[in-house]
């Protein structure tokens, strides 16, 4: 009877030590913040490096000047030209927005690795409702909207992702054919993600 019990209980701590190491094992140990990876700084002058967008606006009236498009945000860049209808002849207003984004690492919960920032990117890439295009350097998404009836107005996105670095291109103008609106945009995402190499 006693070595019954004897038995018993050492099968017991055995399982309750087996049982044990695997929570711990599950657990992990906790992931500290030197363990996941900042986002890293884009360069200051990231829009001027992009360079002219002159062509994808509306001439201006006082001749053909470069257009290098007026840089905002520290984290995430955001570069942006665009023509009133004051400014021009013959056409309507054009607006052009390239977002720049560069993701960090992230927690992914107790006793796993920390997302590295290109997994984050590609989730904020996938996550994007845009239609997939094919036949790409790099994972790329557009759409296109018709605005008006005329078929002359059309605002374009196109959407790249390389390694870490999301760049959005809004692009809307008039008079302008879809196709040729969306090649210009995808020009110039990347444009921008060349320059953030």
């Amino acid at each position: 009877m006693g070595s019954r019990l004897v038995r018993g209980t050492a099968i017991g701590c055995g399982v309750a030590a087996v049982a044990g190491t695997g929570i711990g094992f599950a657990v992990g140990e906790p992931v500290q913040p030197e363990d996941i990876v900042a986002a890293r700084s884009l360069p200051a002058d990231l829009c001027a490096r992009i360079g002219d967008v002159s062509d994808l606006l509306p001439k201006a009236s006082s001749g053909k000047e470069p257009v290098v498009m007026a840089q905002g945000g520290t984290s995430v860049i955001t570069c942006e030209a665009g023509s009133s209808r004051s400014k021009v002849v013959g056409y309507t207003a054009a607006g052009l927005k390239v977002t720049i984004t560069p993701y960090a690492g992230m927690d992914a919960g107790a006793g796993n690795l920390p997302f590295t920032p290109t997994q984050i990117a590609k989730k904020a890439f996938t996550r994007s409702p845009m239609n997939t295009r094919q036949n790409r350097p790099y994972p790329t998404k557009t759409s296109r909207s018709a605005n008006g009836l005329a078929g002359e107005s059309w605002t374009v996105r196109a959407l790249v992702q390389r390694a870490d670095v999301v760049v959005q291109v809004d692009y809307t103008a008039n008079p302008v054919d879809a196709d040729t609106a969306e090649k210009a945009a995808l020009v110039l995402a990347d444009r921008a993600i060349w320059e953030t190499k």
